[in-house]
């Protein structure tokens, strides 16, 4: 049921044709936002065109491009002079032991999961009007060790001290900046970490063992949260990073 937390807003979705980005942007849609969504598939770009309607605006840009944030900051200025909420949430995840994560994989993980959140935030900054609320997707592998994930638990300890530093950083313009952080999601981003059918149910088994609630949550229960966290229920919290993750982070 909608409460209309956001009516009137303007949100900005990056990563928000699939998964936990167009979950949120369905969500902010319903409780009265107009949405920008980024993403840089061709296929789900006309798919969440289609889906979100005439309440969104889609825009093709790559998360690791700085001329990309610079053209969608410049878009956003041009149609709405401002922005009220901000999910940075485009990222990938890869998994590999330390010993084969060359260069290539590396230089993916930090331009998508580091260096786009930087600059987005650089070429939207200017845009944020007083009380906007800014919300980064982190993960739980950013406190919790999880073999093979280290350099994508790299990626996201880094996305959690930048949080914290904004959060100081913007707080005298009345901007909040916080973290959601999900653990075991059920979304599209498993089916391409490159597993085999038997691997990838092998890894689906272990996770759900280790999460005290026994199951994979939804990119509708992480969409909830952050809404919450750009909506007025949130108006006293900043610099937070919350979990989603079933408990997993404290098990």
């Amino acid at each position: 049921m909608s409460t209309q937390q956001l009516l009137g807003k303007i949100a900005l979705v990056t990563g928000g044709t699939t998964g936990i980005g167009l979950a949120a942007a369905q969500l902010f849609i319903q409780e009265g936002a107009k949405v920008i969504v980024t993403g840089q598939n061709p296929d789900t770009l006309a798919a969440a065109h289609k889906l979100l309607g005439d309440h969104a605006i889609v825009i093709k840009a790559d998360a690791r491009s700085v001329a990309d944030a610079d053209r969608l900051g410049e878009e956003i200025k041009r149609r709405f002079g401002g922005l009220d909420v901000a999910f940075l949430n485009a990222g990938v995840a890869r998994f590999a032991p330390i010993e084969a994560g060359d260069e290539a994989f590396y230089d993916d993980l930090m331009d998508t999961n580091v260096k786009g959140i930087v600059f987005t935030m650089r070429a939207i900054s200017p845009l944020l009007r007083t009380g906007a609320s800014v919300i980064v997707t982190t993960s739980v592998v950013d406190s919790k060790g999880i073999a093979n994930a280290s350099i994508y638990s790299a990626t996201k300890g880094a996305l959690s001290a930048l949080v914290r530093s904004l959060a100081v950083e913007l707080a005298p313009r009345g901007i909040r900046v916080n973290a959601v952080s999900p653990g075991p999601i059920t979304t599209p981003i498993y089916g391409k970490l490159g597993f085999p059918a038997d691997a990838l149910k092998g890894f689906e088994d272990s996770m759900t063992s280790q999460v005290p609630l026994k199951r994979f949550g939804s990119s509708e229960e992480v969409a909830r949260t952050a809404l919450f966290l750009a909506g007025p229920g949130a108006a006293y919290v900043n610099g937070v990073e919350l979990p989603v993750d079933g408990g997993l982070g404290i098990a």
